[in-house]
This record gives structure tokens, sequence and C-alpha cells, in this order.
């Protein structure tokens, strides 16, 4: 650094060969009022640029800096005139108008010369007067600081990129010794002995080349016993006298010996002490002391068969001899035969002692053993905290009436809105209506093939049942109850006029005949292909229509004010089992064997799926306020979703042995019912609450049974009362049973 700061002051006096500075420099204020010369002369060709922007931009130095650097030649006594002063002003602003660069350029162009030629001084000549001041302060100013004039320290130029530093680099053999002062900007080359310097800092070696550190060392005093000692002064007469301060230090401390406080060192024992490796495991041991030792297992002790003289049942005959000797060695109950001797002596060493004996040292420091933590836990713990069933009543606890009439399996009932009559269909080709507090048949419609589907049409202002029977799906007015509502359903439907160019549906809608309404039926739905189900929407003017058929047309919607059918699905997902539509929004769920898919009848698309992990869902139900649906399987399970939490199943509860057929919700209290081939109707209390963030409340209360299993076949359907705690179901033993 000395060496880029002396460069100037070389520089200044190549620039000036033989004249001494005799005077002193010039005052401060002439140097500022040449700088405000400058300046003005470049105004009126200017673009706004100040003097510090435009030196950065241009490359250029501030001609301010340099103008009390350059000053013109004294006179011979040492005192500047008025005229060279003036002489000075002039030749800056000819300078400046010509656009000739400053005279720093000058003082640039003579550093090539010895930088040490005009030193002497001893001591290093710091140029850049910032002090200790960070140099990141500097980045957005055209200077790097000060030199000891005050002057500015202005950055070189570099216009250079990698490109150039690295043909440089090519060609400059010195170029891995040149580095960057931080406090002037410049390069510096370093010499060979800055080199030597900074390799043995490096290696970790003293700065001075010179310096020894392993020089012998000179002793200060020798070891040879002198005759007269090295001072002749006579000892004090302190030192014959006995110390006040270690009387007190002693008589301290045989006090403390006294109270006891200082213990006398006790006596070693110099007996040997050794570790016993094979100790008991006692708590005091040192093995007993890890919580997590496992000791090692022991060995079984010998019985009768390891006996010299064993008794005569525990001798192997001939037959046993050689199943044993073609048995693996891992298959044998024992890994030797047992033997009889007359006496002890008669023994013969055991060939396999060695062996026996080294595989026994490998399982005591080979097999891995770990300590199991028993967690003692009361097995009632373990069980959920749920209500009593006491708690939780009403619902139905016994049966109460049975239905009979049918002369084979019982497929499908239904409830009329008001609770008072029952539909119900069977394989013996009929639809019978019952009346529920009596259990009297009041009315047989005979449909011609096996009834798989009945729905009683949920609203109270119209009578009327849809059945579906072989291919087609039949409307019928039983004519029961108040005879004008019979009537009205009536005129609602010979209300409809039909369209003059009919459109191409699905299916076709006709008329009944005369003998036809005689027995109760109204309008006949023809599919084409077989009718596996039939739903109604809470509001009674749609239906819905499951087919047996591939295909997208498994599902058709019905209008009945309209009669008008249609496809709501363009292809198919699998063979759908069920439908159900929701009771509040405008949804359709679709059962198929996999999965239930929740559609959007209005935006005509998907809105969830539910996965309800089980083999063949069988039936399905949705609860009365629309959050909730439960799916019935074949593989006896029931599946709870809670469709705004989760399309994984809330709970799966398996109460029944065999396979599902219906599941359903009570429309009032918090109650659902399954029913199943093994014969039974299982009731469970299922409470949602209001509060989304407490989930639901699923506990069985009641198992019912009452239907015998004819055929493998148990419960087929089940269905609530509209208004009381009581459960239908229907088996196929051709019975209905109520259960209240």
């Amino acid at each position: 650094m000395a060496g880029a700061r002396d460069a100037g002051r070389a520089a200044a006096t190549g620039a000036r060969p033989g004249k001494r500075r005799r005077g002193p420099e010039p005052e401060p204020e002439e140097s500022s009022l040449a700088c405000a010369a400058a300046p003005s002369l470049r105004d009126d060709g200017d673009s706004g640029l100040s003097e510090t922007e435009e030196s950065v931009f241009s490359g250029r130095e501030d001609p301010c800096s340099d103008s009390s650097e350059d000053d013109p030649a004294e006179g011979e006594d040492g005192v500047s005139s008025d005229e060279g002063h003036g002489g000075t002003e002039n030749t800056t602003g000819q300078q400046v108008q010509a656009g000739s660069p400053p005279p720093r350029t000058e003082v640039a162009s003579v550093q090539g010369q010895d930088e040490y030629a005009e030193d002497s001084s001893d001591e290093e000549d710091i140029r850049n007067t910032v002090g200790n001041v960070p140099l990141e302060w500097y980045d957005d100013f055209p200077h790097v600081g000060y030199d000891l004039d005050g002057r500015r320290i202005y950055k070189p130029l570099r216009t250079r990129d990698e490109l150039d530093q690295f043909l440089d680099k090519m060609d400059d053999p010195g170029y891995w010794r040149t580095v960057r002062d931080r406090m002037t900007g410049h390069d510096v080359r370093l010499t060979d002995e800055q080199v030597a310097l900074v390799r043995r800092l490096q290696s970790g070696q003293f700065g001075d080349g010179s310096c020894d550190p392993y020089e012998p060392a000179v002793d200060f005093f020798s070891g040879d016993l002198m005759l007269h000692p090295v001072t002749s002064r006579p000892a004090d007469k302190r030192s014959f006298i006995p110390s006040l301060v270690e009387k007190e230090k002693v008589s301290r401390m045989v006090h403390a010996i006294k109270m006891g406080w200082i213990q006398p060192r006790r006596p070693r024992d110099h007996t040997p002490s050794f570790y016993d490796l094979w100790a008991q495991e006692d708590p005091d041991a040192v093995l007993g002391r890890h919580k997590m030792h496992v000791p090692a297992p022991k060995l079984a002790l010998p019985g009768h068969a390891e006996s010299y003289n064993p008794p005569p049942e525990y001798l192997p005959s001939e037959e046993e001899r050689l199943v044993w000797e073609q048995q693996e060695p891992g298959e044998r109950k024992l890994n030797f035969l047992p033997r009889k001797f007359p006496s002890l002596r008669a023994v013969p060493a055991y060939g396999r002692f060695i062996q026996e004996r080294f595989e026994r040292c490998l399982d005591l420091y080979l097999c891995p053993r770990q300590r199991k933590m028993r967690v003692n836990v009361d097995p009632e713990d373990l069980i959920p905290k749920l209500p009593r069933p006491r708690d939780l009543q009403p619902f139905p606890t016994c049966q109460a009436l049975v239905y009979r009439g049918h002369s084979n399996l019982v497929r499908c009932l239904s409830v009329s809105p008001d609770g008072q009559w029952l539909a119900s269909g069977s394989d013996d080709g009929s639809v019978r209506l019952w009346e529920v507090a009596t259990a009297r048949c009041m009315r047989t419609v005979p449909v011609g093939g096996v009834v798989k589907s009945v729905a009683w049409n949920p609203r109270p202002t119209i009578c009327l049942v849809a059945v579906a029977a072989e291919d087609s799906v039949l409307l019928l007015n039983p004519a029961l109850g108040d005879r004008l509502v019979a009537g009205s359903t009536d005129q609602l439907l010979s209300a409809f006029v039909p369209p003059e160019e009919p459109a191409a549906q699905p299916a076709r809608w006709l008329e009944a005949s005369e003998e036809e309404r005689q027995g109760g039926l109204r309008l006949r739905i023809c599919h084409g292909k077989p009718v596996t189900q039939v739903t109604w929407h809470g509001r009674g003017d749609y239906m819905a229509v499951v087919l047996a058929a591939a295909g997208h047309t498994q599902v058709l919607i019905h209008q009945l004010s309209r009669r008008r059918s249609q496809s709501p699905f363009r292809r198919s997902h699998g063979h759908v089992q069920c439908v159900a539509f929701h009771p509040l929004r405008p949804f359709l769920l679709v059962a198929s064997q996999r999965a239930v898919r929740l559609y959007h009848l209005l935006r005509q698309e998907l809105t969830k799926k539910l996965r309800p992990n089980c083999k063949w869902v069988s039936s399905l139900a949705v609860h009365p306020a629309g959050d909730n649906v439960i799916c019935g399987s074949y593989d006896s399970k029931l599946v709870w979703f809670d469709l705004d939490l989760s399309c994984e199943p809330y709970r799966v509860l398996r109460h029944h042995k065999k396979a599902l057929r219906a599941v359903a919700f009570h429309t009032r209290y918090p109650l659902f019912a399954s029913g199943s081939d093994d014969g039974s109707v299982t009731v469970c209390h299922g409470m949602v609450y209001n509060d989304l963030l407490q989930n639901p409340t699923l506990v069985p209360v009641k198992v019912l049974r009452g239907h015998v299993p004819t055929r493998d076949l148990g419960v087929l359907d089940v269905a609530f009362h509209p208004t009381q705690p009581w459960v239908f179901s229907s088996g196929a033993d051709g019975t209905i049973r109520l259960f209240s």
C-alpha cells in the first residue's frame, strides 16, 4: 500500500524535476475559486450532470480535486504572483472548453516510474485517511477516500470484462501475484519478498525468515556450585523471630481439627479389588443398576430322557428311530435319541458336547433381547364410553304385529306418508295393501310378475304407489283413506294434455284400460328392460328408476306432471345397485358396487365420490338432514359417511354375521336400522348434531329377531313408521313384522 500511496508523490516529482517547493502551498480559498471557475465554463454544453457524476461516467477525474496538486511554476523567491494564479485559471478554462483531459492524466502517465526512487521516509505513508470506516459506505460514490491533503481518491475506471481479464491472465506471467488494494482500488503487484512472507504465514511459520524457533536456550544462571553467595547481605532479624501470621493460621487449623471440621486422611486399602463378571443380578450389583438389562435365558433342566437309565416309555422303538433319522434337524422334538446304560461308567463321551457349548455361547451374545414393557390396562377402559340404551329411548324393542298373506318371499315394502297404510310386494306377483294398526289386508293387486320395488308417493295430497314389476313401473291409486285425496289424484293424472309432437324418450307412458283402472292401475311406464328399483323425490313429482342393463341408461328420471323421461348420464361407472334423492338439495346419489357418487342435477356434474371400502354395496339411505349417508354391503358391513367430513367412512359397523339387504333412517327420531340375511334387524341410535365440531353418536340399542331364514335369505327390506318409533321388516319367510 505504501508503493501505491507514494506513486502520486513520485509522479509529481518526475513532472517537476529540479524544483523545490520553498514557499507555502496555495490557500484553500484559491483552489476553491479555481474549482468554481471550471463548471461555469461547462454549463453551456453540459446536460445537467454534476462534476462527480461526469467524472464517474466519462472516466475522467474531478478537476477540482487536483487543482492544487498541479500548480503553475513558482518563482525563485517561493512566492506565487497574482499573474501566475490568473494564468492558471485561464489555462484551466481553456482545457475544459477544448475538451482536453485534466492534469490528473499526466500524473497517471508518470506512475510507471519507480515508486520508491524518491521515498526517503522509513514509516509507511498512509495515503487513504478514512480510518476504520467500512468501505461499503463508498459503494455509491465515485471516490474511495481522501489523501493526506484532503483531496478525494477516485476509484480507477474498470471497463474490462471477464474475457479481457482472462486474456490478461494468460498473457501476463505475473498476474497471479497481483492483488487489489481495497483502500485505494488500484491493483498492486506483490514482490518476491512479499510473496515469500505470505507463504510463510500460510504455513504457520514466523514472518521473519531469519528467525530460528529452535535455537539452543542459554541459561542465565549456571548449575555450578559457587564458593561465595550471590549477595553477602546479612540475614534479617525477622527471619529468627516466629511469625505472628503463621501462628494465627496454625491456631485456626488446630481449632478446626478439635471441632471435627478437618478429618485426618484415612489409610489406603492396598487389597486388590476384582470385578466379578458373573455376579448375581441383584439390585446392588453393577448389572442390576442398568434398568434395561435383560438377563440371559436359562437352560432347561434335564429330564427323564437325558438320564443314562431312562424309563422304558422314553426309549424309542425301531420305527420311531427310523422316523427320527428321516426328519430334518429343525423338525425333531429331541436333538438326541435316549439310550439306556447299565451304569454311569458305561456312558461314553458325548460327541456333540463342544458344538452345543459353542452354540450356547453364540446364543448368549448374538441373540437380540429386548425388554417388553407390560402395560397394566383395564379391559373396561378400552371400551368407548357410550350412553346406556335405556337413556336413548324411544326405540322399537319387541314384535307387535305379523302381517301374513303372501305366499312367497316379500322383497319390498313402503309406508304411506300418514303412517296408516302399508304396501308390500312379493315374488308371488301381487302387491298387498295393509292397514298398519290391525294388520288387515285391505287390497290385493295382481301385477303379473315379480315385484322388485314398491314406493309410496311422499306427498300427503297424492295417493299414489309406484310398483316396479318386470320391465314396467306401475302407478296405482289404492283409493284408501280420504276419498277427496284419491279423487284429486285421479284429476291430476287426467289433466295431462299430450303434446302435438311427442319427443323421443327412453320410456313409454301408457294409459291403463278400463278393466285395469278398476283394479287401481292408472299409468304404466314401459322401459323394455327389467326394473330393479323405483324411488320418489321428496316433492312427489319426480321418481328415479334403476334398470338391470349395461350402459348409461341404467338410471332414468321420470316427471309425473309432464309424463317425460330422461337419462341423466352419458356413460356408466359400473353396475348400479340403487339410487336415492337428496332430501333438501338437488343431488342424486348413485351407488355402484364399489363406490357411491353424488351428482348435482342442476349443474350436471359429479360433486363427490364416496369410497365405502366394502365388497358390493347392496342398499343406501340418506339422513333426513342430508349430511350423512349409510350403506349396507354384502360383506356384512354397515358404513356411515359424513359428507361434510371426508369421502372415507366415518364409522364401519359390523353387527351382522351375513349380508345386509336393507338400511333405513327414521324421519323424526335419531334412529337407523339394518336388515340382514341372518334374520335379524339391528336398530341403532344415530344422533347428528348441528355443531360441526361434534361428531355423530352411533350406539347400537336393540337386535330384533323374528324372521326365519329361508333359502339362505333373511330380512329383505326394512322401513320406519313416519311418525312413531316403529320399524317394519319383510322377510324370505313370506311375512311382514312390526316391531314397536
